[in-house]
Formats: structure tokens, sequence, C-alpha cells
């Protein structure tokens, strides 16, 4: 199987779809491999678990705010240099944050962390747009996922591992190699896909009424919203994974598998899926069959938590049934996003990617403090966060349909 993308020298559809996907686990690897770790560094720095929090949730926020200008960038000076660029500061940061001296210093890293984590998944997406139409930008969309998912799945396990045997900062010095690795193969085998005579200046004034005008695009704004809170619905339940892993369940640091595995198994699962039917079912269609699923997998973990305590398969089976629809339904709805634009591809993935980033964060520093002391709690708010991105969606079809 192999394609060559438009505007770049032949690369193989796999090995592109390698690279993108690295790129794209960046961003759980950097979530993910030091949730184990949330007591441990509390202790040895002196914070408080509200202050961990924050190092979550603050480096989200970063990567909102950077996702706003990581695209435009790539419209204006190429797909490659701004990832290359942003790999170079992500390996700085993660150093940054393996020789911290204090909270506040893991803070600071965390921050300016956030400033580069983003890039890869928001100009992957552009150049998958950039290089394939239709049918093979959901196939290869699809297959990035797949690949993408299993980070998810064994960051907490390596996280864990590296915690037991030699302490939380060598799990960012993990992440500086990666980095490192990432940077050389980028180097060597990404191709560019954004041609000179298709990029834009990178003026204030045109770079701002492009965003308003995509700002002010409610089709745009209800697909990223949709496709956000879709995901929220998951992400609680892994920036959650502390409470759950240590306080809901009574296990161990080496024990955040349990979780992750089924619920990436989904994601991969629902991706495979979504390449499966590209041909098959219209993006609409696919889109409702993952709602579908997602519905009925809050309906029982809310049903589930109302009458029986946590308890392993039951508490994460729902997760897992709820990731596949939301990566059934994703591909579609990011192109459906994408193809409003076609002249601004890098934009309209920089402002999915800031919705997604930004109420990810708000799921991370303000939701979840406040349910994950409850497993109904949380089944009743992956239910609202369905609800609204379903809410979303249709109301989309209103004024496309318009």
């Amino acid at each position: 199987m192999s394609a060559a993308p438009r505007h770049a020298a032949p690369v193989t559809l796999r090995l592109l779809a390698m690279i993108l996907a690295a790129l794209a686990m960046i961003g759980p690897f950097t979530i993910d491999t030091y949730l184990p770790s949330f007591p441990y560094i509390a202790a040895e720095l002196q914070a408080t678990p509200a202050q961990m929090q924050q190092t979550l949730s603050l480096y989200l926020f970063t990567v909102a705010l950077m996702t706003l200008f990581h695209g435009t960038l790539s419209d204006s000076f190429g797909r490659k240099p701004v990832i290359l660029a942003s790999l170079a500061l992500y390996v700085v940061t993660a150093i940054g944050c393996a020789l911290a001296a204090s909270f506040a210093h893991l803070l600071f890293w965390r921050g300016v962390q956030g400033l580069a984590a983003g890039a890869g998944i928001i100009v992957g997406r552009a150049i998958i747009r950039d290089s394939f139409a239709g049918h093979e930008a959901q196939r290869l969309m699809s297959l990035v996922t797949m690949i993408f998912g299993i980070a998810p799945a064994i960051a907490p396990v390596i996280g864990g591992w590296l915690q037991g045997a030699i302490g939380w900062r060598a799990i960012f010095w993990f992440l500086a190699s990666y980095g490192i690795v990432l940077l050389i193969a980028a180097a060597q085998r990404l191709p560019e896909t954004h041609p000179v005579a298709a990029r834009h200046p990178f003026h204030a004034v045109p770079l701002l009424r492009n965003y308003l005008r995509l700002g002010g695009d409610r089709r745009l704004v209800l697909l990223c919203l949709a496709i956000a809170l879709n995901f929220a619905g998951f992400f609680l339940y892994v920036v959650s994974a502390p409470a759950v892993i240590y306080d809901l369940l009574g296990m161990t640091e080496r024990d955040f598998a349990w979780l992750f595995i089924p619920g990436i198994g989904g994601v991969m699962f629902g991706a495979f899926l979504s390449g499966r039917l590209a041909e098959r079912l219209s993006p609409r269609r696919t889109i409702y069959a993952g709602y579908s699923i997602m519905a009925g997998a809050a309906a029982f973990n809310i049903g589930y938590c109302a009458v029986f305590p946590p308890a392993l398969p039951w508490t994460v089976l729902p997760v897992m049934i709820y990731s596949t629809g939301m990566a059934l339904a994703m591909p579609s709805v990011s192109l459906l996003a994408l193809d409003l634009f076609p002249q601004l591809r890098g934009m309209t993935s920089s402002l999915q990617g800031f919705a997604h980033s930004l109420i990810a964060g708000l799921a991370a520093g303000v939701v979840s403090p406040l349910v994950s002391g409850s497993a109904l709690m949380l089944a009743l708010a992956m239910g609202g966060l369905l609800l609204l991105g379903w809410l979303a969606w249709m109301r989309y079809l209103g004024v496309a349909d318009e």
C-alpha cells in the first residue's frame, strides 16, 4: 500500500501515517506518562493534589493558545519547518521538567511545553488534507488515529514502570529522548506538502481578517465544538485516572493499564471501522453511527454507577465502548471542517485544535476536580459532555442545510 502525496517527494502511505501518528503521540505521551507519578511528584516538590492538577490544566491551556498559530504558521512558512521548530522546543522543555528543582519550575516548564506539543497533530491534519482527497483522506486519517491510539494505552504503563524503577524524573527524560528521535525522523523523511506558491504572507491584518472570517462561520464553530465535546467525555476519564485507579478502584501505579488499554483499544477499533466504512457510508451516516455507540455507552455507564460500586471490568467497559464511537465519528467530522476552507486548512486545523485543547483543559482543570471522587458523577459528566457535543452536531446540520 503506497501513495505519493501531492507537492511532495514520493513517500509510502504507511510511512507517512507512522510519522504523522508519532507526531500526534506527543500529546498523549506528555499527558499520560506522568499521571501515575502525581503523588510522588507532589511529595518531593511539596505540592498539593490541586497544584498537581494545575501542571496538567496549564499545559492544556497553553496547547490551546498555541494551536491558534501552528496551522497559520504552517500556511505561511510551510508544514515541515513548523514541525521541526516545535520538536526542538519540546525537547528543551522536557529536559527542563526533568531538572525541575521546585513545583514552580515544573509548572513553568509544563506551560512552555504546551506551546510546542500541539504542532504535530495540528499540522499533521493539514498535511493529510494537502496530500489526499475524499475516501483516501479519511482512510489515512483513520490509519493515523489507529497508530496514534497506541500512545495513550502504553504511556501510563511506561510511566508506571519508570516511576517504580527509577522515579518520576525518568519520565521526562524519556519524553526528551522521544522528541529527539522524532526530530531526526521528521527532518529526514517528512515531506513538505505546502508549496511556496500556495503560502500566505504572515501579516497581522490579513491574519486577523482570516481568523475573524473562520471564527465567525457557524458551521466551523459547531463542528469544532462537536469534536471537542465528544472527546472531552472520554478525556475526562484520562485526566481523572489517578482518582479512578488509586481511590475508586484501590489499585497501584502499575495498574493504569486497566483503564487505558481498554479505552484506547476502543479508539483504535473505532478508527479501524471508520477506515473500513469510508467507501460504504456517507460521512453523516458514519457520524450518526458514532453518536449511537457513544450514547449507549454513556447510558450504561450512568445506570451501572447508580446501582453498583466501582469494579472491574464494568468501570472501564463503558469508556472503551464510548471511545469506539468517538473514534468512528471523529475523522468524518474533522474532514467536514477542513473542507469548509480549502485554502486555509492550516488555520482551520488550528481552530479545531484550539477548541479541542481549550475544552480538554476545562475538563481537566474544572470538571475533573468536581466529579472525580464519585463514579456516578464521572458517568453523569461524560453523558453531559456527550449531550452538548450532539447538540452542536445537530445545530450544524440545521445551519448546513439552510
